[in-house]
């Protein structure tokens, strides 16, 4: 994307966008340059950060592929993002050509970039929602006219929590999602992680995302992202940087030892 292409009515391409930044990390070319620089002044402060993202990626697609494999024909990914490779639609209809997908965003760059790119599929859907407004979304009509919330539905929050600050907001979103959920269920967060860094690091990084449209990046430890999924089952190994979460195929290997000193992106699945 240039700074010379027609701009979407809605979209502020001098302020940076932490989905355009995130598409940055990837190597995606939808992104002005306010976004690359923002998204370089981070890396500069945390230089792993796009080892950290594409990890995050590859967790997103081992959990769609194992719970597709379990027979879960719903996904609910909130605050989807810029499409990239290996989007929930695609990974998930590699195991089962029938699973719907909704895709919920509030920036309107991924709405127009969404439903372009989905247009012509019959199951999936691009909708604009807030996830601070966890009722609005989750009884949304185009929400409610796909996902089918008597049966079971896994239900994403990638990267998403860590740009809420507020500690009861959190609370309450995670809380509405999870009281909608069937037996059989699924929710899966990944979440910013600040590990043992100074508090130089921290506020050098903080500043960064001052600057953006979500206006903070909110660390959160494996504890807090446990309470988070309050009344689930815990899918092994429980709360983990995302690149050590069954790394190979979804399968669980307990030899495998993390690192929470570290900054990183943890990861977590939950079963109802």
């Amino acid at each position: 994307m240039t700074e010379h292409s027609a701009v979407p009515a809605g979209i502020d391409p001098n302020t940076p966008s932490v989905a355009r930044m995130y598409d940055y990390y990837l190597g995606g070319k939808d992104n002005f340059a306010s976004d690359r620089a923002a998204a370089e002044q981070f890396m500069r402060v945390l230089p792993g950060i796009r080892e950290m993202a594409r990890d995050n990626r590859a967790f997103l697609t081992r959990v769609v592929e194992l719970l597709a494999r379990e027979g879960v024909r719903q996904f609910l990914d909130i605050g989807s993002g810029l499409p990239t490779q290996d989007n929930v639609h695609q990974v998930a209809h590699r195991v089962a050509p029938e699973a719907r997908v909704v895709y919920v965003d509030n920036d309107p760059i991924v709405l127009v970039h969404g439903r372009a790119l989905l247009e012509d599929n019959p199951f999936t859907s691009v909708v604009q929602a807030d996830m601070r407004e966890p009722e609005e979304l989750l009884a949304h009509p185009e929400v409610e006219g796909v996902i089918d919330f008597t049966r079971p539905v896994a239900v994403l929050l990638i990267s998403m929590l860590h740009f809420i600050p507020d500690e009861a907001l959190v609370t309450r979103v995670t809380t509405a999602i999870r009281e909608r959920l069937a037996p059989g269920s699924y929710l899966v967060i990944t979440h910013a992680f600040e590990g043992d860094v100074s508090a130089e690091v921290q506020e050098a990084g903080q500043k960064v995302y001052r600057s953006t449209s979500a206006g903070a990046l909110t660390s959160r430890g494996p504890e807090r992202l446990a309470e988070l999924m309050s009344g689930l089952d815990l899918l092994e190994p429980g709360v983990v940087p995302v690149g050590a979460w069954r790394p190979e195929r979804g399968e669980y290997d307990e030899e495998i030892v993390v690192d929470l000193t570290k900054p990183n992106i943890l990861g977590v699945v939950g079963r109802r």
